[in-house]
Order: structure tokens, then sequence, then C-alpha cells
């Protein structure tokens, strides 16, 4: 499944994001979608996503 497809990605998805400052490293942090916070479709940098935690970051990967 692409990340950086909206229709792949529902609240109660877990999902690895990169946030903001780890963008250069590639940090991941793991976590659960709470919100979806990219309104379009499709982005190719991933959509961007608020976890349970309150961490917003763009999802590298999708868990299940």
């Amino acid at each position: 499944m692409p990340h950086t497809q909206r229709k792949n990605i529902v609240p109660g998805s877990t999902v690895k994001v990169v946030q903001k400052p780890h963008q250069r490293t590639g940090q991941l942090t793991e976590g659960v979608v709470k919100d979806l916070l990219t309104n379009s479709a499709v982005h190719h940098r991933g959509i961007k996503v608020r976890l349970t935690s309150g961490i917003v970051g763009r999802v590298q990967e999708i868990i299940r």
C-alpha cells in the first residue's frame, strides 16, 4: 500500500511517520493515526497525520 495515497490510511492504522525536525535524518516514529491532516488524495512526500500521542508527521510506512 503506497503511503502517498490518502485512501490507504484510516484512523486507527499503525504507521511510521517522519516528523519535520527529523526529515534530514529520516528518523521514524511509530504510532496509531488519530487524524488525517492532508486534504488532497495524494501527496508525494507522504500523507500528514496526527498520531494518538499528539505527534504530527508524514507517513513513510503503513504497518497495518
